[in-house]
């Protein structure tokens, strides 16, 4: 199969640091090109992958130093490189929300469109409703919530190579926070838990120039004035490992309904047992007393992360390889692919002023066939 991957241009594909929809990207690339696939990816210069790149951009938007440019224009001029190549692909499998749609409406029945983001934005229900002729993806049953009426083809779950995580049996005995630092991500939450447990927290995180106020003002104080908190700022794919297999649990304190959240299944693959406040995604990543533990407050987190130690690190890491790693994620592409193919038109429908059908009625699909 011919498949077009289409990456955002905010991170480098895969990311140089934070940036979970371009590794998801990446990952996904090179898992179908090892079951077989012709893949072209379309991404920024600097990405590093195994499939034919098509560079739209010299280097990720984030990377950029420079102090002015357009992430929309951006975008934009990578959709007119797709547009040329249109008929060299089987399947177009856009990453980018729904910038594509107005520019693919003759070809949606070859596109594939995931949404990665939060979907309770005022504007996107009348969006999805005006271009429902796009076949959608959820990463989690739950993302689709605030959308229930779309055009949801399926829901897959992100994944991992394995062996870009190595297992550790042994934690080092602190509590870990990986993320971002802004108020839905809960570093707050992560803070106060590990000191009602008298438990070391290490947080290693970005701060985008929106929360850098929220940093200042209220994290940074609480890191600055607490003896068990350590904050290492934000780390790359090549320390994950030992940072994440190092903890005893990985605190998720969530305070918004987090689409999937990747870094769960970034530490089950290092066999670390996961503690997630009950919201959005968490109820279908972690699996509650095997993987890890679901929570609604802040006193049932700390109890949980008090008793993560005696969960089975083996056994985490083989759920990881069982439901989260990177050709599981493809193979669940693939099916959504082959439905894709199997019932796309034989045939596009002929422009009246130009040929005159023989029947005009006649449903042009292969189900009609049946």
């Amino acid at each position: 199969m011919k498949i077009a991957q289409v990456s955002p241009l905010y991170e480098a594909v895969p990311p140089k640091l934070y940036g979970g929809t371009e590794r998801v990207v990446a990952h996904l690339t090179d898992a179908l090109i090892d079951l077989g696939h012709e893949v072209t990816l379309f991404a920024s210069a600097d990405a590093e992958t195994r499939a034919r790149l098509i560079p739209v951009r010299d280097q990720a938007i984030r990377l950029d130093p420079n102090p002015l440019k357009s992430d929309l224009a951006a975008h934009m001029s990578m959709l007119a490189e797709v547009l040329k190549r249109v008929d060299e692909f089987d399947v177009i499998h856009f990453h980018t929300d729904l910038i594509h749609f107005p520019f693919f409406e003759r070809w949606a029945d070859k596109t594939v469109t995931t949404t990665h983001g939060r979907l309770d934005l005022k504007d996107l229900p009348g969006a999805y409703e005006r271009w429902s002729q796009f076949g959608l993806v959820s990463i989690s049953d739950d993302q689709r919530r605030p959308l229930p009426t779309a055009n949801w083809k399926a829901t897959v779950h992100h994944g991992m190579p394995a062996e870009l995580y190595d297992f550790t049996p042994r934690p080092q005995g602190y509590l870990a926070f990986l993320g971002r630092i802004s108020p839905e991500k809960g570093p707050d939450r992560a803070i106060e838990i590990a000191t009602k447990l008298n438990k070391p927290l290490k947080m290693a995180a970005k701060v985008d120039q929106q929360d850098k106020a929220w940093w200042e003002t209220v994290i940074r104080p609480m890191v600055e004035a607490n003896p068990l908190v350590e904050f290492v700022g934000e780390i790359g794919d090549h320390q994950k490992s030992a940072f994440l297999g190092g903890a005893e649990a990985l605190l998720f304190p969530v305070d918004w309904p987090e689409p999937f959240g990747l870094v769960m299944i970034e530490a089950m693959a290092c066999g670390t047992p996961v503690v997630a406040f009950r919201l959005g995604s968490t109820p279908e990543i972690v699996e509650d007393g095997a993987t890890g533990y679901l929570v609604d407050t802040v006193e049932q987190a700390v109890a949980a992360a008090g008793r993560a130690h005696l969960l089975d690190r083996e056994a985490i890491r083989a759920r990881f390889e069982l439901r989260f790693s990177a050709t599981a994620m493809a193979r669940c592409y693939l099916d959504v692919y082959g439905d894709l193919l199997a019932r796309r038109p034989f045939a596009e429908e002929p422009l009246d002023d130009v040929v005159t059908p023989l029947r005009p009625q006649e449903a042009r699909s292969f189900g009609a066939l049946a």
